[in-house]
């Protein structure tokens, strides 16, 4: 009799760009949506409103990317630093280096006799990943991807703005704040399901979170435009 193969499925590999792409597409529609209810609201004509939101759509997509580029480059240089230094001590003490790799596996409930020839058989494989992995706790999955991130966040962002844009031109002028908001919170509900779903989160927590805040923030523009009241 045949038993089923054991499958997990784990998601460690989407961390880098779930991330980024949450990130890039919560903003996109949430500060764009806001930009527009609260040009919106200070009685500005439907040019003026959508005029922008396509500068805003521009400048936030440009502004995530390079955002999200400079962290986790700064992130991805840290790691290598890391990585090069251990690569210096394992150059310059191999028995020193050997021997903590051994008391990492002890601390982790391996019989010290196990562990040394874990550690060995480890380091003779690939001495550098083994301490990259199980030191510094480093790994290919998880290794920053400085473009990887700008590009998903630049492209989610636009995404996300486009949506109350579209919103807001086929909307009639005098509840084109109102359809905005609404399309917006849909959209932003939409979102937090999929990014709990792709993330393995409890989906009901996540779209009442993302829910929320993008309401307290448009709510908040709204009454900054009502509040200058003014032809923009």
């Amino acid at each position: 009799m045949l038993r089923p193969k054991h499958r997990e499925h784990h998601r460690l590999d989407r961390i880098g760009w779930l991330r980024a792409a949450v990130l890039g597409a919560n903003d996109g529609i949430l500060s764009t949506a806001s930009l527009l209810v609260g040009v919106a609201s200070a009685q500005a004509t439907s040019g003026s409103v959508l005029l922008a939101g396509v500068a805003g759509l521009v400048a936030g997509a440009m502004s995530m990317a390079a955002g999200e580029y400079v962290s986790v480059r700064s992130q991805a240089d840290s790691e290598q630093a890391e990585l090069d230094l251990e690569s210096r001590e394992l150059l310059e003490d191999p028995t020193g280096e050997h021997k903590e790799l051994t008391e990492i596996y002890v601390r982790r409930g391996l019989e010290r006799t196990l562990a040394h020839e874990v550690a060995e058989q480890l380091m003779r494989h690939n001495a550098l990943e083994a301490h990259a992995r199980d030191e510094l706790g480093l790994s290919v999955t998880t290794a920053a991807k400085p473009l990887q991130a700008a590009a998903a966040s630049a492209v989610s962002f636009a995404a996300g703005a486009i949506l109350p844009i579209l919103a807001a031109v086929w909307s009639p002028r005098e509840r084109l704040a109102l359809i905005t908001v609404g399309v917006s919170l849909l959209a932003l509900a939409f979102l937090g399901a999929i990014s709990a779903r792709l993330g393995g989160a409890n989906l009901p927590r996540s779209v009442a979170r993302i829910v929320f805040w993008g309401a307290l923030a448009m709510a908040s523009s709204a009454v900054v435009g009502r509040l200058f009241d003014a032809a923009v």
